[in-house]
């Protein structure tokens, strides 16, 4: 009866390090984001066309 017990106990053992493993291992650390290199706004071609040819 001991001998079950020990087996259920080693996987359970094995059971929540495989999580914690998973779960927490190789986890890069979050980098803060860096700004764009280019600081100028983006165009939105579809307002420049409607404003320079309204029809």
């Amino acid at each position: 009866m001991w001998l079950l017990a020990l087996e259920a106990g080693v996987a359970m053992f094995m059971l929540i390090f495989i999580v914690w493993w998973t779960m927490f291992h190789g986890r890069s650390p979050e980098r803060p984001e860096t700004p764009p290199k280019n600081n100028k706004k983006p165009i939105e071609h579809s307002k420049q066309n409607s404003d320079e040819n309204p029809q």
